[in-house]
């Protein structure tokens, strides 16, 4: 066989030759020897060529992987149309992302305990008893856009309360503006205390730390009226339980006037011969005091809504004995300006002169009235001086309307004790008095309610 005319040559002067029996090439020359060699090694020699065969194309793949694709490749990748890539991704519209109805699967509540019961042991069968023990879920309700029926005050008596407020007189840390010196000017260990005029010192944790406040309001208090709050400042050694409510009866007498009014009395000094005014010593003190209250008042009068009418009522302030000095100061920088319509005095003329002959001046929308014993005759005396001097008239009765501008001194006789001066002055009970008369000298602000005859005609 002519091996060179069987396409087994790889150039024009071929160097190889091919063994018809393996295909395997050998020199033309080659001894017998060596072409036994090329004989016995030829089925070692066919595995490489198939090894080699199977391992050329991989290969080939292997180099391309680890080369980055050409700007030929990349280019072939674009579509000839120039679609855009909004064109190639459009976005999915609503039927592609929610199904038809007639798409949906079909809900089976009852698929859960089947479920359940499929299941083998003791927990299972619980399980299987609590899902079929759970309620079956109510249709949802719709909020009605009808008109609905307003807010309905529940029926109530009158209401009495003790709240607790950060701007109550007490405790106090700053200064007395008297002497420009800390209020607690004493010191013992761990304790501190104040340092009265007469030397006598009363200690912070016994005398000055108490922040409650006496709040009422009537029964027959409406809110959609006008309307005042009476800010009662209490006297020396006095207590808001047994004093001011029971003793003196301030709520009661405000209750028995009938006049559209709400009382806050807060406790200064507790049981002390001292008239110390704590926050009302600060400026704004009285406002943030009132603004404060304006909540619980609310909540007491049983409609917490009204919280706004009440943080913007006008303001008669009442100072018993020594309550004359938060008195004084809460009208000089209290903060409410106008909106204090009154100032009343019972038996409190010691000292602050000044600041009311300043107050009454200055408002003459305003009430004031002053009624003394002979412990207080002399200041009294020389304050009705000093206003006479500003040009303002001075009345010496309480036969009249308190209207506004009005300023009225009552001198009681001889007998009136000053420990009883809140329920026995020139008349009994004298707040419920100065409210009625103040209602009927006031347009707007009448009585709303009568259980019993006013207090003059006694």
């Amino acid at each position: 066989m002519d091996y060179w005319g069987s396409g087994w040559m790889i150039g024009a002067d071929p160097k190889f030759q091919s063994d018809e029996r393996v295909g395997r090439p050998f020199r033309p020359d080659a001894t017998p020897r060596a072409r036994r060699r090329v004989r016995d090694d030829s089925p070692h020699l066919w595995r490489w060529v198939a090894l080699l065969t199977a391992f050329i194309p991989l290969s080939f793949v292997l180099v391309q992987c680890g080369q980055a694709p050409s700007a030929g490749t990349l280019a072939a990748n674009v579509p000839s149309s120039g679609a855009s890539f909004d064109d190639r991704f459009p976005k999915p519209q609503f039927r592609d992302r929610f199904p038809t109805a007639s798409e949906s699967f079909e809900q089976r509540p009852d698929l859960a305990p089947k479920r359940i019961a499929q299941g083998n042991g003791q927990a299972i069968k619980q399980a299987t008893v609590q899902a079929a023990a759970q309620p079956v879920p109510t249709p949802y309700r719709v909020a009605s856009l009808a008109p609905q029926l307003p807010f309905q005050r529940p029926p109530r008596g009158d209401e009495t309360m003790l709240v607790s407020l950060k701007s109550s007189a007490f405790p106090y840390f700053g200064n007395n503006p008297r002497t420009d010196e800390p209020f607690l000017n004493v010191s013992s260990g761990s304790r501190h205390g104040h340092r009265g005029m007469g030397g006598r010192v009363f200690w912070q944790d016994e005398t000055f730390s108490d922040n409650r406040v006496l709040m009422h309001v009537p029964e027959t208090f409406d809110i959609n009226k006008p309307g005042v709050i009476v800010v009662f400042f209490h006297g020396n050694g006095a207590t808001l339980e047994r004093d001011v409510r029971d003793r003196q009866r301030v709520p009661q007498q405000i209750s028995d006037s009938g006049v559209n009014a709400v009382l806050l009395a807060p406790q200064l000094a507790v049981d002390a011969a001292d008239s110390s005014a704590g926050k009302f010593w600060q400026p704004g003190g009285l406002k943030r005091f009132v603004a404060e209250s304006a909540d619980h008042l609310a909540s007491l009068y049983g409609d917490p809504r009204t919280a706004k009418a009440f943080a913007d009522m006008p303001v008669i302030i009442v100072g018993y004995s020594g309550g004359f000095v938060p008195t004084a100061w809460s009208l000089e920088v209290g903060g409410l300006g106008n909106r204090v319509r009154g100032v009343f005095l019972l038996d409190a003329v010691y000292g602050e002169l000044d600041k009311f002959a300043s107050w009454v001046e200055n408002n003459r929308s305003g009430f004031f009235v002053s009624s003394y014993t002979h412990y207080t005759a002399p200041r009294d005396r020389e304050l009705m001086r000093m206003l006479r001097e500003k040009g303002i008239a001075v009345a010496e009765d309480m036969d009249r309307p308190l209207k506004p501008g009005s300023v009225v001194f009552v001198e009681t006789p001889e007998g009136v004790t000053h420990r009883d001066y809140v329920t026995h002055a020139w008349t009994r009970n004298p707040l419920e008095d100065v409210l009625v008369k103040m209602a009927a000298g006031t347009s707007g602000l009448m009585r709303i309610a009568a259980s019993s005859p006013a207090p003059s005609s006694r």
